[in-house]
């Protein structure tokens, strides 16, 4: 889900409780603490874990003089050695950062099918990711280069390097194949329902029962919200160590099931906000039913539809989670 989704569902469980939504009907902010612990665990990955992150290996242009020959070589070593090993090896591709509001893209393509990875340098490119015109590299800007090994890479396009922060991937071997796994540190530890109870804990004995709860729940509801795609989390951590699958019900990204939540919360919130009030005014059946049981079945049909036509291997739709995620958080 996106962290709009997270947030407002966050909100709509604080209101399910009578003192909390009075305080709201009145002004109160604690449904917000809701709303923010409900994006608290992407906020703690994105933002704070994925800087402590350990790699074995990194591809710096800058240190290796935007040489696509170099960078492949890297990535290509690094493969290999998971590989021949049996360790998992990790890899960071940093950005060519050359002013405050200039960057040199490059891309990085895996191809299972052909066994090889490939290192193209693109374009100059604005912090708005748009090309400057001419500003191709003149020498030769793309080098392909064979593993050796059996490959599966779940993401189907090729990888652009640009702005900001780039990414990372984790070589596994898994029996006689190699897996390439993009942005592993993700729902590691802060994707905990443990987590989430203690946070619950701390917030109680800081600022009150209903924080408590209220802040406990938010962060709860991010977690089973995600448990629902195909990435999965590691719901007991530190008691687990390894994410548990998720449901394969949807995908972080897709548009239809993140309007869904959102429009849910919001009209869980004005029902909540009405019958706890002194003076209940909507009908609750006929609310029911028009705010939350039409869109349901109109828009809840149209995205089973689409997903039923358009079939897609599950590994890809497991990546699919992750790059979602990604772009989120980056966009934000």
């Amino acid at each position: 889900m996106k962290g709009i989704a997270h947030f407002a569902t966050g909100i709509a469980l604080a209101t399910f409780f009578p003192p909390v939504a009075q305080q709201a009907a009145q002004g109160g902010l604690l449904p917000v603490l809701g709303g923010v612990a409900g994006i608290l665990p992407d906020t703690l990955d994105f933002k704070f874990a994925r800087y402590f992150e350990r790699y074995d290996a990194e591809v710096d242009p800058q240190a290796q003089n935007q040489d696509p020959q170099a960078m492949v070589e890297r990535v290509v070593a690094a493969m290999r050695e998971a590989y021949d090993s049996g360790r998992p090896r990790s890899i960071m591709l940093r950005t060519i950062r050359l002013g405050p509001d200039l960057w040199r893209q490059y891309s990085i393509r895996f191809d299972p099918a052909a066994g090889d990875v490939t290192v193209r340098i693109g374009p100059l490119v604005n912090s708005g990711q748009v090309p400057y015109p001419g500003s191709e590299p003149a020498q030769k800007a793309e080098v392909r280069l064979p593993v050796g090994v059996p490959m599966v890479h779940t993401y189907d396009s090729e990888n652009k390097v640009d702005i900001f922060s780039g990414p990372s991937f984790r070589f596994e071997r898994r029996g006689d194949r190699l897996y390439i796994l993009f942005l592993d540190w993700h729902r590691r530890w802060s994707h905990s329902l443990t987590l989430a109870l203690l946070l619950g804990l701390a917030a109680g004995l800081l600022l009150g029962r209903w924080a408590g709860l209220v802040a406990g729940l938010g962060y709860a509801g991010h977690v089973l919200e995600d448990q629902m795609g195909h990435m999965g989390s590691n719901l007991f951590w530190p008691l687990t160590r390894q994410r548990t699958p998720g449901l394969h019900l949807l995908r972080s990204g897709d548009a239809i099931p993140n309007f869904l939540t959102v429009w849910t919360s919001l009209a869980l919130i004005l029902f909540n906000l009405d019958r706890f009030a002194e003076k209940p005014l909507l009908p609750v059946l006929p609310y029911l039913l028009a705010a939350l049981g039409l869109p349901w079945l109109v828009l809840g049909g149209l995205y089973l539809c689409r997903r039923l036509r358009q079939r897609e291997p599950p590994e890809k739709l497991h990546q699919g989670d992750m790059v979602a995620e990604g772009e989120e958080v980056e966009l934000a």
